[in-house]
């Protein structure tokens, strides 16, 4: 990763973490989902999410797919381009925490050391690596889209779980298999995690 140049100095705002702290009743934090296409990370985000905002906890998802139609637009999917992808997703993640919110990232991230690096980058007091371990044939099953048909056809490159590979987490902060636990419990799981950590009620 390239140095910062000498000349540039970070500048620090008189608004404090803990005045954000107060301010929207949390501490900042990002959720990071993890697992398969077709795990349910999505799904699992904006559910948690459209809970949080209902208490009113600002918060925002940062979706792998909606983040390829803008920041990410120039990366294709192999080794070197998706740890860019995570790379930049962990900056914005960072800055979004700095800024009081609390984000649900949800990407595949499928490699141990680009999710490490992920954890460096937004810290490790704020990183809650979450694994949805919902097998592969579960996932297939699923598939809406036919993604693992074409994939397994030949016709998408580089995609997870065929013709890339999946790192599972070692130690995963949490773990939920969306094969067995429907959407509203995942998503309590999920919440009662942030209540315990990270919600001020």
């Amino acid at each position: 990763m390239d140095q910062v140049p000498l000349f540039l100095q970070r500048h620090n705002g008189v608004i404090t973490g803990d005045d954000r702290i107060r301010l929207f009743r949390q501490k900042p934090v990002t959720i990071w989902l993890t697992g398969l296409s077709g795990a349910g990370k999505s799904t699992l985000a904006f559910a948690l999410e459209r809970e949080l905002v209902a208490l009113g906890h600002p918060c925002y998802v940062l979706d792998g797919d909606n983040i390829r139609h803008g920041l990410t637009s120039d990366l294709g999917f192999h080794r070197d381009d998706r740890r860019e992808n995570i790379r930049r997703v962990a900056h914005v993640a960072r800055l979004m925490n700095d800024a009081g919110l609390i984000v649900i990232s949800a990407l595949i991230s499928p490699m141990h050391e680009d999710r490490v690096m992920a954890r460096e980058i937004i810290g490790h007091e704020r990183f809650v690596e979450t694994y949805l371990s919902t097998s592969i044939a579960v996932c297939a099953q699923r598939d809406p889209r036919g993604l693992y048909a074409k994939a397994r056809a030949g016709a998408i490159e580089s995609f997870t779980g065929i013709s890339a590979p999946y790192e599972v987490p070692v130690n995963p902060d949490l773990n939920i298999d969306t094969a067995d636990t429907t959407v509203s419990v995942s998503m309590a799981r999920l919440f009662a995690h942030l209540l315990d950590h990270y919600l001020i009620t």
